[in-house]
């Protein structure tokens, strides 16, 4: 073989190895773009296969759950105020008023003081004798449970000549031509009490009953 054909052959292998290389280096790049084609094909299709999502009514959505959230808390809030007042109110009340029932059971003394006095006839609370020692003597303790009474808002109600009202007085009976005017109160039979502003006992009372004005009303019927 001569040095010419060893040339040509070394010649068409170079041009070979070329050509395998080249066409190597295409096949490589169109496997790329074919990769990139199927990726691209890929996250389209993820694309279109989401959901669209509506973003308007999503946020009417949440600020409808905090509307709510917050008429909730004002609802609890209001409610707490609520209970706080009562408390307080329900505090202020027992504080006032919780010595009525031991107000109670002190008035009875205080009746039966007032009716040791009037049991007395008046013919004999002059003189220096020992009933009226002992006289003076209940005299000054009603005088001092009195004002006692008085010192924790108890006041003696005495509603002589005053109009009957039945929220304050308890009528026992009619009392006729007292000189007072009709359905006036002629006569206490038990004073009453209060506390503070409250009724603790009605006045046991005698109403004044105009005989006149019954037996025109009697004559009219007729």
């Amino acid at each position: 073989m001569s040095t010419q054909d060893n040339e040509d052959e070394n010649t068409e292998e170079s041009t070979s190895s070329d050509t395998m290389s080249e066409n190597g280096t295409d096949n490589v790049i169109l496997d790329a773009e074919t990769e990139q084609d199927q990726a691209k094909t890929s996250i389209e299709s993820e694309a279109i296969s989401l959901e669209p999502v509506d973003t308007e009514s999503k946020i009417s959505k949440m600020e409808k759950e905090i509307a709510d959230l917050k008429d909730q808390l004002l609802r609890f809030m209001a409610e707490a105020e609520n209970v706080r007042k009562r408390s307080e109110r329900h505090l202020a009340e027992a504080h006032k008023y919780g010595v009525a029932n031991l107000a109670r059971s002190i008035l009875t003394v205080a009746d039966d003081l007032s009716r040791a006095l009037q049991a007395v006839p008046e013919d004999q609370r002059d003189g220096e004798g020992l009933l009226q020692t002992l006289l003076g003597g209940v005299e000054a303790v009603e005088r001092e449970l009195v004002k006692a009474l008085e010192s924790n808002n108890i006041n003696r109600i005495d509603p002589t000549g005053e109009p009957f009202d039945p929220n304050f007085h308890e009528a026992m009976y009619e009392v006729p031509d007292s000189g007072f005017s009709n359905g006036t109160v002629a006569q206490v039979v038990q004073p009453g009490y209060s506390l503070h502003d409250r009724l603790l006992r009605p006045a046991r009372v005698g109403v004044a009953k105009d005989l006149e004005v019954k037996s025109d009303n009697d004559n009219t019927e007729n």
